[in-house]
Order: structure tokens, then C-alpha cells, then sequence
């Protein structure tokens, strides 16, 4: 069944390319189709995982290349636990998300469609390999449907956002491709499940240090961690709505899911040296990133600056070493998923009625737009940290994991939830109330059902998370402790 979800979307992506260009409307009730197909089978799993079974579920492993033909044999193996499966879960929902607000694109909806859902097999191939020469071909294989999102249906400088994507994410995963080496090298095996059981690694090519820091290079850049964040302002701000939702809603999960599975897991005794260096750069992520949205007029930019700050919080949990902080992490990547690719939706719909994203532009929106208004307060107070919602509940549990270990910078994780109640409530009152800068009098909101179901939805999980957390903090304590006993 996981081979089944991960690889549907490829077929998916191949029956929409192949439909006969009279039938684009077609495409877009086939690409929904798949994706809605894909949620359940990722809510299936999800119901079916065993949670007093074993750590790693619903294995699928063949052998791909035997050890006469290569130095090492190197492994077709899937498997999810509770730190890959609700990232799983949230790849398949936001996929169906951003086939749902891209139903207006009109350039070669063909295409769109197909390259979106070769991105979600790449990105669940990422959640379930358990081989790390498997895990890097899915990380390396989205950055193909990436380029030509942005570059064909993005804005603005789309070529040179996209070409500065893909070179950031070279440069990274030439060091993280050193570091897999050096790992299967040292190990003999390519096999995360061993590599986690083996205990320190002796005879290393590189030392364990270096392998450490290479890893945390390539993560760091999809993370993205300051100051190896300069694409994200630029890919957010060019790309397509529904190519913004993925990229904050999941991608950028793709560099926290490393460290905590590779950097943390297989290399402990590094990780606990590391650790307070990890917090720093976390902590000045979260600063830098939150300081940077309070200079930002556009709101694409605004927000995803906010990104940077927010996937701080994934690092600073991580640089605690403990269950606590660690699912405090996890819960940030999921919960950050939601809002941001909320907030993403919303910036698209107000621009797609205003044409414009420039806040000195915008003004008194509130009384012609009452339902975007109403979903943006939502998602803004979701992303400050407001309690009953999603995103008060991982940045807790983050302070609670990081302030026994690292009291200093747990405050000054906490100084970023304040700048970010001011950025996200002084966008709020600027474009949304105040006095109108450009006469909104033939403004009509005209909500479609396509724009309706997604964000109606997106605010059911992020509302039900923030109420009752236990439905994802109990699978991903399951995921993050054995990490957590290999760090102690």
C-alpha cells in the first residue's frame, strides 16, 4: 500500500500529460482525483499504524542493486513511523490543496497539473525511503517539477527564482551526498534502520564531525537555516500560489526531517557536541527571520520571511536532545505546514481580486472581502501562537523541551513569538482595515467552492490540532523516541 501511495501520483501525473489538449478541464478532475486518492490512503495508513507495534510499519524492501554490481547493496525500502507518517499525511493533504486552488490556471493546465503531482510522489518518496541512496533521489528528483512550476507559471523575476532554487539546492546536496557516502561507506549499508542501531561509527572516511556538518549543510539549506536562506524569499514571492503552499507547507519540512532522522539519529555523539551551536543558529533564525518580515510591504514576502523565523523553532526543539523538545519539533513542521500554507492561500486570493500584494497598496478591505478577512485573521492568529490553535501548541512544547537545556535562547525563542504578534497583526490592520488606499466600491468577493473547501478545511485542522494535539503528539512521541535514547 505505501509503494501503492507513493508512486500514484507518478501515474497520476502521467495520464494528465497524456489526455488530448481539448480536455483540460479533464486534467484538472483527474489531477484532484489522484490527489484525493492518495488522502485516503495516507489517512489509512495513519489509522492502521500500530501503535504498539514495531517503530518502522508497512515495509515494503526489495533488493535494487546487489553487492556484486555495486560496492554496497543498496535497497527499494519504504517504511513509515511516527515521525514520517504524519508528514506523509500532510504531503497528500496539501497536494489536494493546491490542485484545488489552482483550478483557474489557465496556461497549460495540462502540464501544471502533471508536474504538481510528479512534486508530491517526490515528496512522499522523501517521508517513506528508508535507503538513504533511495532517500536522496527522491530529495534530489523534486527539484525538476520545482523548476519548471516556478520558471513557466510563477511572476515577477520567475527564471531567475527558479535557477536560484535549484542552485541552492545543488549546493546543498553536495554536501549531503558526501555525507551519505562517508555513512554507507563507514557502516557497510545503506539501511537507516541499521545505521541507527550500529552505535558510533569507527574508520570513517571523513570524521564523524565532518560528516555532521556536511549533512547539516544540505538540511540546513532546505530548512532553510540563516544564512543559507536567501532563495526562500525570492522562490515564495515568483512562485504560483498553490507552488507557495508546497514549498512552506512541505518542502521546506524535507530539511527537519534530515536532521532529526540522519544528523540526530546516526550520529549522536556528534549531535550532543553540536548541540548548542544548533540552538544558536536556531535562535538567530528566529530572530533574523522575524525582524527581516517587520521591513517586508509585500505579503508574499512577509510571509515567508515568517517561514524562516517559524522553522527556527524546528531547529531550537532539535538542539534540546530530548523527547520533549524533539516532538516539539515535529509538531512545528506539521503545524507550521497548515498555517503557512493557509496564509499562502489566502495572499493568492486577495491578490487574484486586488492585483496587488504591496500593503501600502491594500487598505479597508474588511467590508469587501468579510470572508478572506475572516480566514486571514484565522491563519495570522494561528501563526502568532494564539491558544486553542495549532501553532500555540508546538511552540510550547518547544520552549518546554528547550528551556531546561538552553534557558538563554528558549527566551529568545520566545522574543520571536512576540515580533511575530506584531508583524502578523500590523499586516492585519494595514491591509485589511484602515483607510482605503485605491477605491474598493466594485470590489466583489465571489468566493468559488474550489477556494472555499480548502480553506474551510485547512482551518478545520489547524482548529481540531490546537483543541486535542493528542492525535498527532502521541504517534509522533512513538517517532522520536528512540532518537531520543540514542542522544541520551
Amino acid at each position: 500500500m505505501l509503494s501503492l501511495l507513493v508512486f500514484l501520483p507518478l501515474a497520476g501525473a502521467a495520464a494528465v500529460a497524456l489526455l488530448p489538449r481539448r480536455h483540460e478541464m479533464g486534467a484538472r478532475w483527474l489531477a484532484l482525483a489522484t490527489s484525493l486518492a492518495c488522502l485516503a490512503l495516507a489517512l489509512t495508513l495513519f489509522a492502521a499504524y500500530d501503535r504498539d507495534g514495531e517503530q518502522f510499519q508497512f515495509v515494503d524492501r526489495h533488493l535494487w542493486l546487489s553487492s556484486q554490481v555495486a560496492p554496497f547493496d543498496v535497497q527499494y525500502a519504504l517504511g513509515l513511523d511516527g515521525l514520517s507518517l504524519p508528514l506523509v499525511v500532510l504531503t497528500a493533504f496539501l497536494t489536494t490543496v493546491a490542485v484545488l486552488v489552482s483550478w483557474g490556471v489557465e496556461l497549460r493546465p495540462k502540464e501544471y497539473f502533471a508536474w504538481l503531482l510528479v512534486l508530491e510522489t517526490s515528496l512522499l518518496g522523501v517521508f517513506s525511503a528508508l535507503d538513504l541512496v533511495l532517500f536522496f533521489l527522491f530529495f534530489e528528483l523534486e527539484l525538476v517539477p520545482m523548476y519548471f512550476l516556478i520558471s513557466i507559471w510563477g511572476t515577477g523575476r520567475r527564471i531567475y527564482s527558479a535557477w536560484k532554487y535549484v542552485f541552492f539546492t545543488f549546493f546543498g546536496s553536495a554536501f549531503m551526498l558526501v555525507g551519505i557516502l562517508a555513512l554507507g561507506t563507514a557502516a557497510g549499508t545503506f539501511d537507516m534502520r541499521e545505521l541507527q542501531a550500529i552505535g558510533p561509527l569507527r574508520e570513517t572516511v571523513l570524521p564523524a564531525e565532518a560528516i555532521f556538518a556536511f549533512l547539516m549543510v544540505g538540511f540546513g539549506v532546505k530548512l532553510p537555516v540563516v544564512p543559507l536562506h536567501t532563495w526562500l524569499p525570492d522562490a515564495h514571492t515568483d512562485a504560483p500560489t498553490a507552488v507557495s503552499v508546497i514549498l512552506a507547507g512541505v518542502l521546506l519540512k524535507m530539511g527537519g526531517y534530515g536532521i532529526l532522522r540522519l544528523c540526530l539519529s546516526i550520529l549522536p555523539e556528534v549531535a550532543q557536541q553540536a548541540s548548542l551551536f544548533l540552538g544558536a543558529f536556531a535562535a538567530t533564525s528566529i530572530l533574523y527571520g522575524a525582524l527581516a518580515t517587520l521591513m517586508q510591504g509585500d505579503l508574499k514576502r512577509l510571509i515567508a520571511y515568517s517561514s524562516v523565523s517559524h522553522m527556527g523553532y524546528v531547529l531550537l526543539g532539535a538542539s534540546a536532545l530530548g523527547t520533549v523538545g524533539l516532538v516539539g519539533a515535529s509538531m512545528q513542521m506539521f503545524t507550521h505546514g497548515l498555517i503557512t500554507g493557509l496564509l499562502f492561500v489566502m495572499v493568492g486570493l486577495v491578490y487574484e481580486r486586488t492585483h496587488t500584494r504591496e500593503i501600502q497598496n491594500l487598505g479597508g478591505l474588511a467590508s469587501h472581502l468579510p470572508y478572506l478577512t475572516v480566514v486571514m485573521v484565522f491563519a495570522g492568529l494561528a501563526s502568532l501562537g494564539l491558544p486553542s490553535l495549532a501553532g500555540f501548541v508546538s511552540e510550547a512544547t518547544v520552549f518546554l523541551g528547550t528551556f531546561p537545556e538552553h534557558p538563554a535562547l528558549a527566551i529568545m525563542g520566545v522574543l520571536g513569538v512576540l515580533l511575530a504578534a506584531v508583524y502578523i497583526l500590523w499586516m492585519v490592520q494595514r491591509a485589511f482595515w484602515g483607510e482605503p488606499q485605491r477605491p474598493w466600491h466594485g470590489l466583489k468577493e465571489k468566493v468559488a467552492w474550489w477556494e472555499r473547501v480548502p480553506t474551510l478545511a485547512l482551518m478545520a485542522a489547524i482548529l481540531l490540532i490546537g483543541i486535542y494535539p493528542a492525535v498527532l503528539m502521541d504517534l509522533m512521541e512513538l517517532g522520536v523516541k528512540p532518537i531520543a535514547e540514542r542522544l541520551a
